[in-house]
């Protein structure tokens, strides 16, 4: 961004340079007024207005654990919005899911909550987390395990992958009812010697592959064969679990999902997250020296 108001056509030169816009705190309309003032805005080749968007909110689920409930409400949160409600009601029926909201709309709540309700409801349950790079585990390792704290829920929550110590897999394999860890571990660590998994892999209720949109090519191959490993190990120790993917918005999150599981996905990409309005523009710097055909950057 930033901006020159004008230039003398041919030479290096140029006049009025205005401050960078993160020069100093201010809020858009005042950056946009400013540019419209001094002549930048003619650098300005397109500008689009996203209108704000009021949340649409859904029901809250009745017949969740008290726990659970305790939970949402240390968090302040007293109602969902309609995209989580959809993902908890398709979840907890046994539908395979896909949301595809924008960032920052509350897609990690869409799997937590009915992972937490199976958990609160089912001493047995367990599920498995799948994240495509092991910082990812470590962070949702610490936000589920605030979930449960203030859920009351006494559940083991452990990433399981390269850096994780022998004393702790060994504890995985014995208490663990929520595993977080990635597809290469899964596939060389843990489905070889499923038989050593059977307390997680027989009360499976939930499979949860976030991040969806980054498995394509290759990667999204290799997983997509992984997953139907996964399905048969399930299978064979007597369990149906559900998916639920999550994705940033793309083309064909449906297809891609389908895919990936092997399974018909329902699709969830209405966000009912609420968004204030956005300015998208496209500038076009000004030339600075035409016979080179080199144009002013602020990087």
């Amino acid at each position: 961004m930033g901006a020159v108001g004008g230039v003398t056509r041919g030479t290096t030169r140029p006049l009025g340079r205005v401050d960078k816009p993160w020069a100093r705190a201010r809020g858009a309309a005042e950056v946009l007024e400013q540019w419209r003032s001094n002549g930048t805005w003619r650098n300005v080749t397109w500008s689009h207005l996203v209108e704000p968007h009021e949340a649409s909110i859904g029901e809250m689920p009745s017949g969740l654990a008290s726990g659970v409930e305790r939970a949402l409400h240390q968090r302040g949160i007293s109602e969902l919005y309609s995209h989580q409600a959809r993902a908890f009601d398709l979840a907890s029926r046994g539908k395979h899911v896909v949301v595809a909201t924008p960032t920052a709309s509350g897609k990690s709540l869409c799997y937590n909550l009915p992972i937490l309700q199976a958990l609160a409801s089912d001493p047995s349950a367990t599920a498995l987390y799948l994240f495509p790079t092991k910082a990812l585990s470590r962070d949702q390792e610490e936000a589920l395990r605030g979930l449960m704290r203030e859920a009351d829920l006494s559940v083991g929550a452990v990433t399981y992958d390269g850096d994780t110590p022998n004393d702790a897999r060994r504890a995985a394999r014995q208490r663990a009812r929520v595993l977080l860890t990635n597809p290469d571990m899964l596939h060389a660590g843990i489905m070889p010697h499923h038989t050593g998994w059977a307390r997680l892999f027989s009360n499976l209720k939930y499979i949860v592959v976030d991040e969806l949109h980054t498995y394509r090519g290759v990667f999204g191959s290799h997983l997509a064969n992984v997953m139907r490993r996964l399905l048969r190990i399930a299978r064979f120790h007597g369990s149906s679990p559900t998916f639920v993917f999550a994705s940033a918005t793309i083309g064909n999150p449906r297809e891609h999902a389908s895919r990936i599981g092997g399974e018909p996905v329902e699709l969830i990409d209405d966000s009912g997250a609420p968004s204030g309005p956005r300015r998208v523009l496209v500038y076009n710097p000004p030339v600075v020296n035409a016979e080179l055909g080199i144009r002013q950057s602020y990087v």
